[in-house]
């Protein structure tokens, strides 16, 4: 009854219906975001990203151990995304990524003190409110995202809510769609960890990272959760839908990923 109701009904409503279904389900938190001042000036600046970057190359700089493999000083003059604790490699780099993005409640409570201290757009989940000072002007304050984890879904406009796809590079891809960038590339997501057990189990580092560019990027001490693999390659298959649909491109340039979601290309030739 419920699949032939929905075939009854025009796809753009059902899709209306089941957001409004699933908003009310999360009421106390959607409404708190709503009249938050925080929120709507993250709605102000995330309106002035819109398209402003259209018809533009942004590459999404992953974390995997293929990133000391690969020439990064070609990027300089690129619009860069870095995820999390990419800040590691700025030293050795010589430059910041154009921007930060981080929606991990692990990885930003662990590292925020570091990651405000970048002098980069920085975009964090709307969760993390909570690691600030209310009193925060907000000058402050990073851009927050309305990012969950329920009804997979690809967000055109990041205004709106965006499914975290279980990685933070979903969460950039539907940041860079939002921006209006015509072809996206990949580079340093391997798709692959050493460390293994179940999905989103949270685990303490014994010792050094194997899993990352730096030994010390989850360091012995660091709480962090374990990969979700097939998950995000659902989010990815979305992506990969909706950008070619708008006749965009994301191409895998990741040296040696394991990644089959997306075209591979070499990266030297995209200079």
């Amino acid at each position: 009854m419920k699949a032939a109701l929905k075939r009854a009904i025009p796809a753009p409503m059902w899709a209306f219906g089941r957001d409004i279904y699933l908003g009310l389900r999360r009421l106390p938190e959607a409404r708190e975001a709503a009249s938050h001042p925080w929120r709507s000036e993250s709605i102000a600046r995330l309106a002035g990203w819109k398209d402003k970057c259209k018809g533009q190359r942004a590459v999404i700089i992953g974390n995997g151990p293929s990133l000391n493999q690969t020439d990064l000083s070609k990027l300089r003059n690129e619009f860069t995304f870095g995820l999390n604790r990419i800040y590691l490699m700025f030293p050795k780099l010589g430059f910041s990524t154009s921007c930060l993005v981080s929606v991990n409640d692990l990885v930003i409570e662990q590292s925020l003190s570091e990651i405000m201290a970048l002098n980069i757009p920085t975009f964090l989940s709307w969760r993390s409110r909570r690691f600030f000072d209310p009193a925060s002007p907000l000058s402050s304050l990073p851009t927050f995202l309305y990012t969950t984890y329920e009804s997979p879904k690809f967000a055109r406009d990041a205004r709106g809510r965006l499914w975290e796809g279980a990685t933070v590079t979903n969460v950039a891809l539907q940041l860079a769609y939002h921006m209006g960038f015509q072809q996206v590339i990949l580079i340093g997501v391997d798709h692959t960890f050493a460390s293994k057990g179940k999905a989103n189990q949270t685990v303490v580092s014994e010792g050094d990272d194997p899993n990352h560019f730096s030994a010390g990027y989850f360091g012995k001490g660091f709480r962090w959760q374990l990969p979700d693999l097939d998950t995000s390659e659902v989010g990815y298959r979305m992506a990969r839908q909706a950008y070619e649909r708008d006749g965009r491109q994301v191409l895998d340039a990741t040296v040696g990923g394991r990644l089959t979601v997306f075209s591979k290309v070499e990266y030297d030739s995209l200079f």
